[in-house]
């Protein structure tokens, strides 16, 4: 938890309590779902962090062009009631990807960047001719209606922390809210949700005596989550560091940006050592799913801060280490990969020590 004074104390308490809490069929579990707590999910190495469950998207690439099936293209592991309860993957389905959690640290500071700021690293037309071309992801936010800068989920699909949670309530666990009202699962028919779901839409309604809703708890929680402090640089770490920017990660994986001003003293005008320009980007590594303002091809320079503690990496999990996953970039990344190749062995290990500090 980020240094905090009640009452912003009091909101993290009870935010983490939501977080944690399991759901069942009454509160609107289902009628698929892939975990009864957003905790089911983020729990490694503490909660709020990662986890290795991948879930699984199914969509048809048609023309050239990514279509999500009835209900979404998000196939959910679990269903409340029978067989006819169960999203399948549809038979037409030729575009099949999976994606782990993201972690959660430091997400309010992140919230907290000024979309300006953001922008301020955009590069779509690669004036510089360093081969990056990154671009925010322009999307609605569904709270107030207005075109902001995503930049959480791996396709930067949600500029806000709330809409992130609301999507996440509906999409994970099935619980409908104000901001992602209508159920999501993949296949079924307006019947079977009917008949498999029997609590009414919205199904996330406000605590009458706190007034706050499960997405709101849930906001509270993640916005004040502290980030994972960097280990102390050694003399290698340092110098990984400087071979971290010389080879170019540094041009997306950008070290430090800053807040602007917030009504929470712990986020207001702050350093945000988060190692990602949050804009998208073609790493070669897309899974084809046409997100948010995301193409098939793009996902969100991922954040570096905590990497230490992730068993996983990449979108899909494949990568067990840095260095497996530096070696999967490609296009816009290919230089530094190339870079990085070309390092000799103490350089190279410098490296992958400096990163392992983070």
């Amino acid at each position: 938890m980020i240094g905090l004074a009640p009452p912003y104390s009091t909101f993290f308490d009870d935010g983490r309590q939501r977080f944690l809490k399991f759901e069942d069929a009454a509160s609107g579990l289902g009628p698929s779902y892939n975990a009864t707590s957003c905790g089911g999910c983020h729990n490694q190495p503490s909660i709020g962090g990662v986890g290795n469950v991948a879930v699984i998207r199914a969509g048809v690439v048609h023309n050239g062009r990514y279509e999500a099936p009835q209900g979404g293209d998000l196939v959910h592991l679990f269903s409340i009631g029978d067989y006819s309860c169960q999203p399948q993957i549809p038979a037409d389905a030729n575009n099949l990807s999976h994606r782990i959690p993201t972690p959660l640290y430091g997400a309010g500071l992140i919230e907290a960047i000024p979309d300006s700021v953001i922008r301020t690293w955009e590069d779509p037309t690669d004036r510089n001719g360093d081969g990056i071309r990154g671009h925010a992801a322009l999307v609605m936010d569904p709270a107030t209606h207005t075109m902001r800068v995503g930049r959480f989920g791996w396709k930067a699909q949600q500029a806000t922390l709330l809409a992130f949670a609301g999507e996440a309530f509906r999409n994970e666990m099935g619980i409908t809210n104000d901001l992602f009202p209508k159920e999501a699962a993949t296949g079924l028919s307006a019947e079977q949700l009917a008949a498999c779901d029997k609590v009414p839409d919205p199904e996330d309604r406000a605590d009458p005596k706190t007034h706050l809703r499960g997405i709101d708890d849930v906001t509270n929680f993640m916005r004040f989550l502290a980030p994972v402090e960097p280990l102390p640089l050694t003399e290698d770490r340092r110098r990984g560091m400087v071979l971290f920017s010389h080879i170019g990660c540094a041009s997306c994986h950008v070290p430090e940006l800053l807040t602007g001003p917030s009504e929470f003293p712990a986020l207001d005008h702050k350093s945000v050592n988060a190692y990602s320009d949050f804009l998208l980007h073609d790493i070669g590594t897309g899974d084809g799913v046409e997100q948010g303002a995301a193409q098939g091809n793009e996902f969100r320079t991922s954040p570096l801060w905590g990497l230490r503690f992730r068993k996983r990496l990449m979108h899909d999990g494949s990568a067990l280490s840095p260095s497996d996953a530096i070696k999967q970039h490609r296009n816009e990344s290919e230089r530094s990969r190339q870079s990085f190749d070309h390092l000799d062995t103490p350089d190279r290990q410098a490296l992958l020590e400096f990163l392992g500090s983070l």
